[in-house]
């Protein structure tokens, strides 16, 4: 059975943070460099620590 491939988060919105966090993706500038070298079940971590990110920095979120 192949991987399923993620799809890159990227939303043309590629500006970097204090933090080097890109304030489109919420990836750092290093998970954005690693990505197309990286297999499947990394994306998949890098995609889990963006989601982290976006949701501690939403002023929205539900606690």
């Amino acid at each position: 059975m192949s991987e399923h491939e993620p799809q890159s988060p990227c939303v043309s919105i590629c500006v970097l943070d204090e933090e080097d966090i890109c304030q489109g993706c919420f990836r750092s500038a290093q998970e954005v460099t690693d990505w197309f070298m990286s297999s499947a079940e990394r994306k998949r971590e890098i995609l889990a620590l963006a989601k982290e990110r976006r949701d501690a920095s939403s002023p929205f979120r539900l606690l």
